[in-house]
């Protein structure tokens, strides 16, 4: 069973508040489901770079976790085309579409990909100094490429109007690898204390390193913070000793040390 699949049958069988918030470029639903109630409102996104998709499986043992106050919306699987790219390769695509990403992808290897289906990297996709991160490339390509403008992907669209209509007091975001936190913005005026303390319990709550991403731009961690100036956190998962992208194998360790992330944040927010 693939991760879209996986996703799809969690998303069926969770007793709650869901949605399906927008579409892939490929047609693949973009799930929602929400984990408690009330205030504070938060949203935890996940699997944003394709070969990254064992963070879905993290999103659902937060769910199973539960908080310790207030609701966040969690989104297993934020980039599905880019999380099927990586994970079963080229026939996941249409047939339209397939000699445009063997191109892009100089061959037919797509383990690595951290795209979408379209060649863009939707971590740099966002409104926050669009286009100045020091790796961003102007081409499509497996990774790092911004997009023709900022929010020009279904994607990341789909995350904008969400977010947008939520107005959450936090978010975070899981990827892979590093057991790194990276808070705040670094070309942001809103680092303030607080975001830093909630960080800080982040930190010793999994043992992973409090960080500020120098150089980088366009996330949407970097997003949240220019538009809304709240906490929110980028978490790298995973020892770095690891290869992309991590499989199974890695997951028992992950959720042990990150299980307790979004109560965590929910009991400090």
């Amino acid at each position: 069973m693939d991760i879209y699949e996986e996703t799809t049958l969690f998303y069926q069988s969770v007793k709650a508040k869901k949605r399906v918030i927008g579409k892939s470029l490929f047609g693949r639903n973009i799930y929602a489901i929400k984990l408690g109630d009330g205030a504070p409102v938060g949203i935890a996104q996940y699997a944003m770079h394709g070969r990254e998709y064992i963070t879905a499986k993290l999103a659902f043992a937060h769910y199973y976790f539960g908080l310790q106050k207030g609701s966040c919306w969690l989104i297993p699987l934020a980039n599905p085309d880019g999380a099927l790219l990586s994970q079963t390769g080229i026939k996941s695509a249409p047939k339209s579409e397939r000699a445009f990403l063997r191109e892009i992808n100089k061959g037919d290897n797509f383990s690595l990909w951290k795209a979408n289906g379209r060649g863009v990297d939707l971590n740099v996709n966002f409104d926050a100094d669009w286009g100045k991160g020091e790796k961003n490339v102007f081409y499509p390509s497996s990774e790092n490429y911004v997009g023709e403008h900022a929010f020009s992907e279904l994607e990341t669209q789909a995350l904008q109007k969400f977010t947008e209509e939520i107005e959450p007091d936090y978010t975070v975001s899981f990827h892979t690898k590093g057991e790194e936190i990276y808070w705040g913005y670094d070309n942001s005026t809103h680092t303030c204390p607080r975001h830093f303390a909630i960080g800080k319990a982040i930190s010793e709550e999994t043992g992973y390193r409090l960080l500020i991403a120098k150089g980088s731009a366009g996330g949407y961690k970097d997003w949240c913070v220019l538009k809304y100036g709240i906490p929110a956190y980028t978490i790298e998962v995973g020892s770095d000793s690891l290869k992309h992208p991590l499989g199974d194998d890695a997951l028992d360790g992950i959720i042990k040390k990150c299980k307790r992330i979004v109560y965590k944040i929910s009991e400090c927010i």
